[in-house]
């Protein structure tokens, strides 16, 4: 077997789908004489190769009464507002008290995002607050998934960083994938995939910044990886901030803004949704201490 180690795979394990084999080559389950490779590492006569998948982790999706802060809703969508710690969808380690088991519990979901996914057409992280479009059928999956790729959807975030920026605006365009150091991060690298990230100067502190963020892009943790590349990390973020940050449970970020076309009308809708409690304290808290 020669060649790039991905395309092989897929030629060799046809009954895995290529994505299911592109993580596990990025999560280390395959090996090259004894060594984690990237995909586009190049087999040669006499390489080794071996492959160790994950075991999979039963997942029992339950629809769960838990209590939903939803901003609008209609036989087609549902906007909701998501609160800081809670986790979007089932996955190993995170089985239930999710958003969709929430979600379940309220109403009907569409079925093109996998059994463990209904409804879901984009997400935010669990320590990230704010808005979500949910899809109640399968028609409305298709036309808000079909406008996030041709990104004519609004989504803006605020986030309060370390640092001062001196910049009142600017947009940061790096290609973001897979830190080659750390499997669980995300990272600026130059193989990486289109990342586009426009940033506004909300207020300036002695010590941080807040700004508003709109997303071009959609890539997992985008905002927090940006925002640490140009040397201004998000405050409380516990994977990509400094050790020596403000208390919390995780990052300061909001997606406040959330704008697309409804899927049956064509009409344009725009929802907010205010910072939360804790944000906002943090933020009155600055104004005393850090001006």
């Amino acid at each position: 077997m020669t060649g790039r180690i991905d395309k092989q795979l897929a030629h060799h394990l046809s009954q895995f789908s290529r994505s299911q084999l592109q993580r596990w080559i990025d999560d280390g389950h395959v090996k090259v004489n004894g060594e984690q490779v990237k995909p586009k590492y190049k087999l040669a006569a006499g390489d080794r190769v071996t492959i160790e998948p994950e075991q999979p982790q039963k997942i029992d999706l339950e629809p769960e009464n838990i209590p939903l802060d939803i901003v609008y809703e209609d036989d087609d969508v549902i906007v909701v507002n998501k609160p800081q710690g809670m986790v979007v969808h089932p996955a190993p380690g995170h089985p239930d008290h999710t958003l969709v088991n929430a979600l379940l519990y309220h109403s009907p979901l569409s079925t093109i995002n996998g059994e463990f996914r209904p409804g879901i057409v984009h997400r935010i992280d669990k320590d990230t607050s704010g808005l979500l479009m949910v899809a109640k059928n399968d028609m409305a999956h298709r036309s808000l998934a079909a406008q996030l790729k041709a990104k004519t959807n609004e989504r803006e975030y605020v986030a309060l960083v370390h640092g001062v920026i001196k910049e009142d605006a600017g947009t940061i365009d790096a290609p973001l994938g897979r830190s080659p150091k750390d499997r669980k991060k995300q990272a600026v690298v130059a193989d990486g995939r289109h990342a586009v990230t426009h940033f506004k100067v909300l207020k300036r502190y002695s010590h941080y910044t807040l700004v508003s963020c709109r997303l071009e892009t959609g890539r997992t943790h985008q905002i927090r990886v940006h925002m640490k590349y140009i040397g201004h990390p998000l405050a409380g973020d516990p994977l990509y901030g400094p050790r020596k940050t403000l208390p919390g449970k995780g990052q300061y970020l909001h997606a406040r803004l959330l704008g697309f076309k409804h899927p049956r009308t064509g009409k344009q809708l725009t929802f907010t949704a205010p910072l939360p409690a804790y944000f906002q304290q943090m933020l009155d808290k600055l104004d005393k201490i850090d001006q």
